[in-house]
């Protein structure tokens, strides 16, 4: 007999429900299954060793602390037994899994919905895990009990052991009696041990026959989950031109009716009741985040003259509520992911009033009243899950609701091709009118399946297309609300003052929307594919397909470890990258450290992370070591013939780090090349000459060749200056003018003084030299040529004479006497 869904109340009955919580990123496990605890591996005893028996000299210190110990494990077995508290859950544990196997049969989960089979597998490994925490408290508390007996029997042996070896009577009467007596004490502590053991093995043996119920249902669940999918194509149903005259299927199951509504509300009763603490902390985290909201969406003036490009962002600071609301609902779906399935349903269907008003304006330049049409049609087709889907009215409002979408994504598809297509990227046009010509084809599949009488086929097709486009637009919302929100709180003065967050906002807000997208998509195509109901087959599929191993001699990997090598590899290079940038920006500049010493922790900090990030990849994939022995070996013969020169400049980089001869900043020359140095890696150094090229050096070049470093003690340079003045000239006087033309230079250093010298005597001048420092190093060009004109100016100013030069002739052809003389050559003659 058919079976109707819950009513349309089922979907509201946890609109109160407040388990609220910020977004998380963990997209691929959002629908998953809770890991269950393992069993309490049975107490093993300890391997035979050789029992050293205790020395004469030690006895009667030794019995004393034995003696303390045995005393307090007896005391401790004399109180009550902690596992008490744990026989009325079990048993309330166990007659709840009994109730439960007994609510459906097998012809019942044959007919059970889609949703309602999933609300049942949730309940069963609910009971699961609760199972599962009952008997990990049991293995603790056990786990005490039998180290106490693993202490208690190594002591005896010991004890044993010294009156085996003294038995011939080489041990004082007083010795041997006390050794007898600690040895019964003993005796009597392990037997109350033994006691209480006992009792918590009984009650583990209670828990392993709870577990087998709980393996067999959850075995029973499995294996009908694999015959769901395949009930997609057969015919459970009369065609649809008899449906109305069909009345054994317009009758409702009225015993399976109240079992299903039983059990949603019995099982949202226990979930919430035993997750009471993380529902505390969920409403404290959603009362927190609405707080932030509503003071940021107060100070959006300040934000606005402040940051004029937050005015993006008006659509969140002009409606926090229903941006906490939506990221609240939002939250219910991924952190709730193993509550009832009505928790789900309630907060999406709590989602359309906070989705149409949040929604971007490119979405709908875009789409135009598209995400108005989207939700209604959602909104009626939960409605419907109030009628028996095989129930002639059930059947009708399928059709109408089948008719309703496919005109809907005929009618965006016009849209998309007239008006959209030239406000979209290219990339985003064809995929979305892909996927909107497959949502095409399955409503006509589903359309032709009811019209058959393939009611589940219909079912799951209408129910894919109208839902995964529901959801498309929730997630799309969201995404938007969560990347305004990151944007609001960068912008605040609290977070701006650090420099990391404002020299590099740019570039982690591209990588958080980078993630917020991936997220979302991924858990677009989880729930497109669990409307259809495809997902487990894929899931299993494409699980076979990660385990599936390959190997290549004594090498075995499977693709699935490959990707959580490249994964591992890509976590490790980014938290590597965040680490260099923190400490490089925030944390070391803070700390007096010596130069050159933050850029080298910073850098070495990033390569220690990169390669325990690889050496962390390495395991994720579960290889040994010893089965990289051939490739490690060809890598050594690689480096000794092929890459001796990446090698040497890369051991060369390490000496560079901790030497720091060279650091960022500083103006060096090496092979022929002067320029500042911008960055020092691993593996080459890159320089930045005067005339704007960057020429990249080999860490080889800077160490094996001379290496002119100006700026490597300090920023200070010589400036010289060569002047020459005419013979006959004061000296004393010249000197004066010089020394006091260097003085008054801007940017020369006071100490050490400049100084002028007479350099030498030439045949037709007196050389002298003025030396300066300046502490400018960046402008020392410019206050040498300030220096100079300085000089020139005060020796004319002086009238001091520059050399000159008399020329002598001896002899001269008449022609240029006459030239020289301004007459011209026919005059002269």
């Amino acid at each position: 007999m058919p079976l109707r869904h819950a009513p349309m109340t089922r979907f509201l009955a946890s609109g109160f429900h407040v388990a609220f919580a910020a977004w998380t990123l963990l997209c691929a496990g959002a629908f998953g299954a809770t890991p269950v605890a393992p069993a309490p591996a049975p107490v093993q005893k300890p391997a035979p060793q050789t029992i050293e028996p205790i020395a004469v000299a030690e006895i009667l210190a030794r019995g004393d602390a034995d003696e303390r110990m045995i005393e307090e494990i007896a005391t401790q077995a004399q109180q009550p037994d902690p596992a008490e508290k744990l026989v009325a859950p079990i048993e309330v544990l166990a007659a709840d899994i009994r109730t439960l196997s007994t609510t459906f049969n097998r012809s019942d989960l044959e007919l059970l919905p889609a949703m309602e089979f999933e609300n049942l597998e949730r309940f069963w490994q609910f009971y699961d895990n609760q199972l599962a925490a009952w008997r990990g408290e049991l293995q603790n508390i056990t786990a005490r009990y039998s180290e106490a007996a693993a202490e208690l029997a190594e002591r005896r042996a010991a004890w044993e052991a010294t009156r085996v070896t003294n038995a011939s009577g080489g041990l004082p009467a007083a010795l041997s009696s006390r050794v007898n007596g600690i040895l019964a004490e003993i005796a009597r502590a392990e037997e109350a041990l033994s006691s209480r053991l006992n009792s918590e093995l009984k009650l583990a043996n209670r828990g392993n026959a709870v577990q087998a119920i709980v393996d067999s249902a959850m075995k029973a669940l499995r294996a009908e989950s694999a015959g769901v999918e395949s009930r997609l194509l057969v015919i459970d149903a009369s065609p649809l031109s008899g449906a109305w005259r069909d009345t054994v299927a317009a009758q409702p199951a009225a015993s399976t009716f109240a079992a299903q509504w039983a059990l949603q509300h019995e099982f949202l009763a226990k979930y919430f009741a035993a997750n009471a603490w993380k529902q505390r902390a969920l409403v404290a985290a959603a009362l927190l985040l609405l707080a932030v909201l509503v003071w940021v969406s107060r100070q959006r003036g300040k934000l606005a003259a402040s940051h004029p490009d937050t005015r993006l962002l008006e659509p969140v600071l002009q409606r926090p509520i229903s941006s906490w609301l939506l990221v609240v609902l939002l939250g219910v779906l991924y952190i709730d992911r193993d509550a009832p399935t009505i928790v789900q349903q309630s907060a999406l269907f709590l989602a359309p009033i906070p989705v149409l008003r949040l929604l971007p304006r490119k979405g709908y330049a875009v789409l135009g009243p598209w995400p108005y049409v989207v939700t209604a049609l959602y909104v009626f087709h939960q409605l419907g899950s109030v009628l028996v889907r095989t129930s002639p009215l059930g059947r009708g409002h399928l059709l109408v609701t089948g008719v309703l979408t496919l005109a809907a994504l005929l009618w965006l598809l016009i849209r998309l091709r007239s008006r959209a297509r030239m406000s979209l990227v290219a990339t985003h046009y064809w995929a979305l009118r892909s996927v909107s010509w497959l949502f095409v084809a399955a409503v006509l599949v589903g359309m032709v399946a009811n019209a058959v009488g393939s009611v589940s086929l219909a079912e799951a097709a209408t129910r894919g297309v109208v839902g995964s486009s529901y959801v498309a637009l929730v997630l799309y919302a969201a995404n938007a609300v969560l990347s305004s929100i990151l944007k609001l709180l960068l912008k605040q003065p609290a977070i701006s003052r650090f420099r990391v967050a404002t020299y590099h906002a740019e570039a982690l807000l591209q990588s958080l929307g980078w993630l917020l997208n991936i997220a979302a998509l991924a858990m677009w195509v989880i729930v497109t594919l669990k409307s259809f109901r495809v997902y487990r087959p894929i899931a299993e599929w494409m699980a076979g397909m990660l385990r599936s191993p390959f190997e290549f001699g004594q090498i075995s990997v499977t693709l699935g470890s490959v990707l959580v090598f490249l994964f591992s590899i890509w976590v490790s290079l980014w938290l590597a990258k965040m680490m260099r940038i923190v400490l490089r920006d925030a944390v070391l500049p803070n700390i007096e450290l010596p130069h050159g010493a933050s850029n080298s922790i910073a850098t070495l900090s990033y390569y220690a992370v990169a390669t325990v990030g690889l050496v962390v990849a390495v395991a994720a994939t579960g290889l040994q070591l010893s089965q990289l022995t051939i490739v490690v070996g060809a890598l050594g013969v690689g480096i000794g013939f092929g890459l001796q020169n990446i090698v040497n400049n890369f051991v060369s980089g390490l000496i560079l780090m901790f030497e720091r001869p060279i650091q960022p900043g500083d103006v060096v020359e090496v092979a022929g090349t002067s320029g500042t140095v911008r960055q020092i890696g691993m593996r080459a150094t890159r320089l930045a000459t005067a005339e704007g090229a960057d020429v990249v050096v080999p860490n080889g070049t800077l160490l094996s060749q001379n290496l002119l470093n100006w700026t490597l003690g300090n920023k200070s340079r010589r400036l010289d200056v060569n002047v020459g003045v005419a013979h006959g000239s004061d000296l004393k006087r010249v000197l004066d003018i010089l020394m006091d033309a260097a003085a008054t230079t801007p940017g020369l250093a006071a100490s050490p003084a400049p100084s002028v010298t007479l350099t030498g005597i030439g045949t037709s001048s007196l050389n002298f030299g003025i030396s300066a420092w300046t502490n400018d190093f960046d402008n020392w060009g410019a206050i040498r040529s300030n220096m100079t004109v300085r000089v020139c100016d005060a020796l004319t100013a002086a009238g001091i004479p520059f050399p000159q030069q008399d020329l002598h002739l001896r002899s001269i052809s008449p022609e240029l006497r006459a030239e020289l003389a301004g007459v011209g050559p026919r005059q002269a003659r």
